[in-house]
């Protein structure tokens, strides 16, 4: 009888309570967090992650030698291994992918606790003389985690002073650095996912187009502009246009080197993707500062191509775009190099977007190369119609004409004679009666000029002079001496 109740007591010592809690198999934890992935993917060197912490160590430029991060693949197979085992096994609870700031300190911590690999990455970054590694060099450097990386000591020369709080204080928000790391993710879906809410984002609130315009969304943005997937490359340059609203926006873009990949949409992108670069060179435009650089990467002649053959919107923006570019002498003398001007006064002719054209040709006829390729090209017998004729969508676009006519006028006795064969005494008149303020003040001006008397008029062979239609400003100079202006 004893020996049966000791034998009981025996069978209470092995309750279920007490039994050890299963060890997964090494194959399902993650290298890097050491924990039971949720979400897994493998990379291109072959080995399987959870996949935050992949977009993390590629935020933070983190790749020891044997791991290589360019594609990710999700790994269903593993994932769906991963359940079925922890059921199985009554393992509790069931993991849940790790969150990107988790994961940003766990890779955060590898970075710190390898100062070979600090040193290593230092060097490769110094060494390196391609400007993209520098841009990228220093973005890494601009890290997620509120610990930055004493990585660079000195900025490229592309970040303006103003972004330099930026990068001493990265943005602390976990849905910009989701959406940062998605942009740096090698799987097209995280890249579409990335540009579709940062789109979204960007379009009403002010406050996230200014907090997401740092130089690593930025350089992260750069290189899906030109994705030969439509999503990813409309909604990045669509994103884009919406972060050059804000003028505190505006050279920061520009300098982070945006503008010769949106150049390249115009050239071949996307249609949707044209409309939205010409939108974005015309928004970028707007400031003094990035007028010359645009011109000088290249911007001019896709946006006198989309001129001819853009949709309807790509045109106005491309139009408005060119105005205020036209505004700096050196795009002036770009334009008319590249035959700007007949192409404009055949659209003026035709009576497409005449406003919008007049005001670029009202800044060309502002400089002498402008106003000998006008001269030559008929423009002033071309706005001397539209004034007979009225032909204007508005008082502004009449006073444009003026403009352009009194900026031709400074072109000396050439205008004049030009003018007088079109009869613009008796239209200019007409307008100091009948237009407005404006409109009187310059028809006047016009007028003086007309009516100044010359010393070399009285040698001139108007009719010879007239019929020489490609007699420039300079060659009239050479036979006629210079000119009163």
């Amino acid at each position: 009888m004893g020996s049966g109740k000791h034998r009981w007591r025996f069978s209470l010592l092995r309750s279920p309570s007490n039994l050890r809690k299963p060890s997964p198999p090494p194959e399902f934890l993650c290298p890097i967090s050491g924990d039971l992935m949720a979400d897994p993917v493998i990379v291109s060197s072959g080995q399987t992650f959870e996949r935050n912490c992949v977009l993390a160590s590629i935020s933070l430029s983190f790749k020891p030698p044997t791991y290589d991060f360019t594609t990710i693949i999700p790994n269903l197979a593993l994932k769906s291994a991963i359940i079925n085992w922890c059921r199985t096994n009554s393992f509790s609870p069931i993991p849940t992918p790790l969150d990107i700031r988790s994961a940003l300190t766990v890779v955060q911590s590898l970075v710190n606790d390898s100062p070979s690999y600090r040193q290593i990455r230092l060097s490769s970054c110094l060494s390196s003389t391609s400007d993209d590694s520098v841009v990228a060099a220093a973005a890494s450097a601009d890290s997620c985690s509120t610990t930055p990386l004493p990585l660079l000591t000195t900025r490229p020369f592309c970040y303006s002073s103003s972004s330099s709080s930026e990068i001493d204080n990265p943005v602390e928000e976990t849905e910009d650095e989701e959406i940062i790391c998605k942009l740096r993710s090698g799987l097209l879906s995280d890249q579409e996912n990335a540009v579709v809410s940062l789109r979204k984002i960007t379009r009403t609130k002010q406050d996230a187009r200014i907090q997401f315009c740092t130089p690593r969304l930025l350089s992260a943005l750069r290189h899906l502009i030109v994705s030969r997937y439509s999503a990813v490359q409309v909604n990045s340059v669509a994103a884009l246009v919406n972060l050059s609203l804000e003028n505190a926006n505006k050279v920061k873009i520009v300098r982070s080197g945006i503008v010769p990949p949106l150049i390249d949409v115009m050239k071949g992108g996307f249609p949707e993707a044209q409309d939205h670069a010409a939108g974005a060179l015309f928004s970028l435009a707007l400031d003094d500062q990035n007028k010359t650089a645009i011109g000088v990467l290249g911007a001019l002649p896709p946006l006198l191509h989309a001129l001819r053959s853009g949709s309807e919107r790509s045109r106005h923006d491309s139009a408005l775009a060119l105005y205020h570019l036209s505004l700096v002498q050196s795009n002036r003398s770009k334009l008319v190099k590249l035959g700007s001007v007949q192409l404009f006064l055949n659209m003026v002719k035709s009576g497409h977007m005449t406003g919008r054209v007049m005001l670029v040709l009202c800044n060309l006829a502002g400089s002498v190369e402008g106003q000998a390729a006008m001269l030559d090209g008929g423009a002033v017998e071309c706005l001397l119609g539209l004034l007979s004729r009225s032909e204007f969508d508005s008082e502004l676009t009449r006073e444009s004409c003026l403009g352009a006519l009194y900026g031709l006028s400074q072109g000396g006795l050439r205008f004049k004679g030009l003018a007088k064969e079109a009869g613009a005494e008796e239209l200019l008149i007409r307008e100091q009666e009948m237009g407005t303020d404006r409109c009187k003040e310059k028809a006047n001006k016009i007028l003086e000029v007309m009516r100044q008397k010359y010393e070399e008029e009285e040698t001139v062979d108007w009719e010879a002079l007239l019929n020489s239609e490609e007699l420039t400003r300079s060659r009239f100079e050479l036979v006629y001496g210079k000119e009163l202006i």
